[in-house]
């Protein structure tokens, strides 16, 4: 089991780590970790191990066994042997960047209140698909909308709910592709808001800024036709 550091704390950067077993790919497992596995849309994060003088590159992680959480290097390299402790680094522009993206297709959600049946984050933009039969009749206004609450400096906090709890009130779960993930007892929830001011309330695991402010300025990019009942709108980081 790894322990998923990365969602008590999103903003962890640099931390030790023990090496607990390698995967047949040549995958490194830890027993804690700040890197996220690719998941919900979000891609898995890139960084590096230190043990010593040696180094190696991380490419992205993935979900393994069970609880594992795998690190996978970038190429073919010497590998610290189970038991040997070492420095995770991650790369924290490429991880900001997918949190700052990550929160704003929440609020996106938020801006455009239909079924979401699909989505993606990147670096640079990200984009939800959306049961929608004909286009928006006034996209500048949605941007206007999505930028106006990125400026209230909403507070991103998250939550827990049980199993139970979750299927007794399906109206939080927004995506019609992918149900949250239950049988574990418990879904976490990521809030944005507080009290009155709350806009925003669904299950997630991923990785989200403090506050909305902390995104910065989002522009429109595409809103593409795919298929009679579907819109795929793309945001980017301004």
């Amino acid at each position: 089991m790894t322990q998923p550091l990365f969602r008590e704390d999103a903003y962890l950067q640099d931390i030790e780590g023990v090496v607990t077993g390698h995967t047949p790919e040549g995958g490194v497992i830890l027993d804690q970790t700040i890197f996220y596995p690719t998941g919900g849309g979000q891609p898995g994060d890139s960084g590096r191990l230190i043990w010593g003088d040696t180094g190696l590159a991380i490419a992205t992680t993935v979900k393994g066994e069970g609880a594992e959480i795998v690190l996978v290097p970038a190429e073919p390299a010497p590998m610290p042997e189970v038991g040997t402790k070492v420095i995770q680094r991650l790369d924290w522009v490429r991880r900001h960047r997918h949190m700052r993206i990550h929160s704003a297709l929440h609020l996106l959600s938020v801006v455009i209140p239909l079924p979401v049946t699909g989505g993606s984050i990147g670096a640079e933009k990200g984009r939800l698909d959306f049961a929608m039969d004909a286009p928006p009749a006034d996209k500048q206004a949605l941007e206007d909308a999505l930028n106006a609450l990125i400026e209230r400096d909403l507070v991103v906090t998250d939550d827990w709910i049980s199993d139970e709890a979750l299927l007794a009130d399906p109206s939080i779960v927004k995506t019609m592709s992918v149900m949250p993930p239950t049988g574990q007892g418990r879904v976490r929830l990521v809030r944005i808001g507080q009290g009155a001011d709350q806009v925003d309330l669904q299950p997630c695991g991923g990785t989200h800024v403090a506050r909305t402010s902390e995104i910065g300025r989002i522009r429109f990019g595409k809103i593409e036709k795919k298929g009679r009942m579907n819109r795929r709108v793309t945001i980017i980081l301004d």
